[in-house]
């Protein structure tokens, strides 16, 4: 259903469109930012180590849990570094950034009358404060995060979870996500039309992606 050239869509057979939020709709720079330097940085001054120490110390840490729901997890955070990483969140929250034609593209899908499905990790308490921030979420007809189901977006067994609580269907729906782990879980499920962003981080080049059909701006997308 997806061309490769122009990753055009045939949007008439298209009926849900299930969207990513960091890194899809949101800058993912405040979240590499975050966890990478500023989590660290306050890491480091309570426990009075330069950014680098506090650096080394988290990072396999955190490589240990990724690919896992305590990976996005506030609450195992929060528990396991003794900080309210919450609060650390709202103090970046003016660096939260909408991607630019992010709004155009969802509010292009409603007017086609297309189902919109956010489809998230996102902790509960961050996904609160991001749409707080962003406002997002009124574009929406249904939010999920993983949290809810049980089961990061990297496995099978969210998209079995998906399924049950949100109808979709593999060959009208469309998945647009950052993550390859995300899509090859889903292409594994059985959904058919997938696409992925070559430019999560607006402060980092594209990527190169051969694997899936992929865009650098969902503008690319717009039926």
């Amino acid at each position: 259903m997806l061309q490769k050239a122009g990753i055009i869509a045939d949007w008439a057979a298209i009926e849900s469109v299930l969207v990513d939020l960091d890194g899809t709709l949101l800058d993912l720079h405040f979240d590499n930012q975050f966890w990478r330097e500023y989590l660290p940085q306050r890491y480091g001054e309570r426990h009075g180590l330069s950014l680098e120490q506090a650096q080394a110390q988290l990072r396999p840490r955190f490589r240990a849990m990724q690919g896992t729901l305590k990976w996005y997890c506030l609450d195992h955070w929060s528990r396991e570094l003794d900080m309210d990483v919450l609060a650390l969140h709202r103090e970046r929250r003016e660096s939260i950034r909408v991607l630019p034609q992010a709004e155009e593209f969802l509010e292009c899908l409603h007017s086609a009358g297309k189902r919109l499905v956010l489809v998230t990790n996102a902790h509960p308490d961050t996904l609160a404060l991001k749409m707080a921030q962003t406002r997002l979420d009124r574009h929406f007809d249904r939010v999920l995060s993983s949290h809810t189901l049980g089961a990061p977006k990297e496995t099978v067994s969210f998209w079995q979870a998906f399924v049950q609580a949100e109808t979709v269907d593999s060959e009208t729906s469309l998945l647009v996500d950052d993550s390859l782990p995300v899509l090859r879980a889903a292409r594994e499920y059985g959904l058919r039309n997938l696409v992925a962003m070559r430019r999560p981080d607006s402060h980092e080049p594209a990527r190169d992606i051969n694997e899936f059909p992929a865009v650098e701006s969902l503008s690319e997308l717009m039926p």
